[in-house]
């Protein structure tokens, strides 16, 4: 499976072409704008959230709510293009429009793709590098997500994610019987979050931040239930699945950060403290007292839920701007406001689900059979079975 994205923060639509997806998959556009609607809530976010009310278009690779095997094409309108035609249209345009319409960006923001990008593709104007450098592209990433989300579950796989810390508040590890209850709960908290009191101070942070004119990070939480044992491999460096998935959540936009399990606290204990012993019982098979790992030894997963987060930095552009260069004039400016979020921490947790379905549901789709979602379910269920009586 793979896909690839395109299109820009203010173009016309954002578009991605989804290959590989096996025939027979049960999908329609609700599947998908469920979670569209779910990257757009948060508390924290900004006026672009009110512009766009994002919906998907089913543009091919699927015919009456079932996958054909063959490419599927998702697209998803920019509600905001009509005020944009001519700064971000395809067509040519006369000399004495260009001051006029195209609002030259010659001043690079701290902590943007703008300065390198306009140095490795040789743009004088940065805006050619901020539209499709934007977070926005992780709309169709959401997209390409969801679809992974509903082969895993037709698979009885289940991906959640949640918010653990923003701004330094720090929530308590979720302590919850399914995953559906961790979903009920962080769907109704405005921040994603578990821990009511944490939530509380969170959105305070976040309100405070907007205040003061800036903005905070933090670190969000996917987990994924029902993994059968052994998918991925040790053979290879990049068969890896926990390096795939690593890869994945580090390139979400903004995150800086990734860890399973403990993550970096296993370099403060003893191995005695960090290792997974192994139990064994009738039902259930082979299991592990603890999940220190996060459900990954070896570079494939062991049967135990699959536990990473990743580290998201404060979104750069500020109201409070940091200090800059004109690329044109070399003089020192304070760095102008594109956006005005002032935390997406919520929403990044909704992308880091999606792109870790994504490489889950790669590996299952590599491992257990390529074509068919009924042949794929049974060598799934076959593994099961083999590994309970192993």
């Amino acid at each position: 499976m793979r896909y690839l994205t395109a299109g820009e923060s203010h173009g016309p639509q954002l578009t991605t072409i989804l290959e590989g997806i096996p025939a027979g998959l049960s999908l329609v556009a609700e599947d998908i704008n469920t979670e569209l609607a779910r990257r757009q809530k948060g508390h924290g976010r900004g006026r672009r959230m009110q512009i766009e009310k994002d919906t998907v278009e089913i543009l091919s690779g699927v015919r009456h709510g079932y996958t054909l095997g063959s490419p599927i094409t998702l697209v998803v309108e920019n509600n905001d293009w009509k005020h944009w035609t001519k700064i971000m249209g395809s067509e040519p345009i006369a000399d004495d429009e260009l001051e006029e319409v195209k609002r030259k960006i010659s001043r690079p923001r701290p902590g943007h793709a703008d300065l390198n990008g306009a140095i490795k593709y040789g743009h004088r104007d940065m805006r050619n590098v901020l539209e499709r450098s934007s977070a926005r592209e992780t709309t169709v990433r959401v997209a390409a997500g969801a679809v992974a989300k509903k082969l895993l579950q037709q698979l009885g796989i289940k991906v959640a994610g949640h918010v653990l810390e923003i701004g330094g508040i720090q929530a308590n590890n979720p302590v919850y019987n399914s995953l559906e209850e961790l979903e009920v709960v962080t769907e109704e908290s405005p921040v994603r979050c578990f821990d009511k009191e944490a939530e509380l101070k969170m959105m305070q942070a976040i309100d405070d931040a907007k205040k003061n004119g800036d903005s905070i990070g933090g670190v969000v939480e996917v987990i994924v239930e029902g993994m059968p044992v052994g998918v991925g491999s040790y053979v290879q460096y990049d068969r890896k699945l926990d390096a795939k998935i690593a890869a994945a959540v580090m390139s979400v936009n903004a995150f800086k950060g990734v860890e399973f399990g403990i993550g970096f606290e296993a370099a403060r204990l003893p191995g005695s403290q960090v290792h997974d012993e192994i139990l064994w019982n009738e039902q259930e098979g082979y299991t592990r007292k603890t999940n220190n790992l996060g459900g990954l030894e070896g570079g494939m997963s062991n049967g135990m839920p699959i536990v990473v987060r990743g580290v998201m930095k404060p979104i750069p552009t500020l109201y409070k701007p940091l200090k800059s260069v004109d690329i044109e004039t070399k003089e020192e400016f304070e760095a102008s406001i594109e956006r005005s979020d002032s935390c997406a921490v919520p929403a990044a947790s909704v992308v880091a689900e999606a792109v870790v379905a994504w490489e889950i549901a790669n590996a299952i789709v590599e491992q257990f059979g390529q074509d068919r979602m009924d042949l794929i379910a049974d060598n799934v269920e076959k593994m099961r079975s083999y590994a309970r009586e192993f």
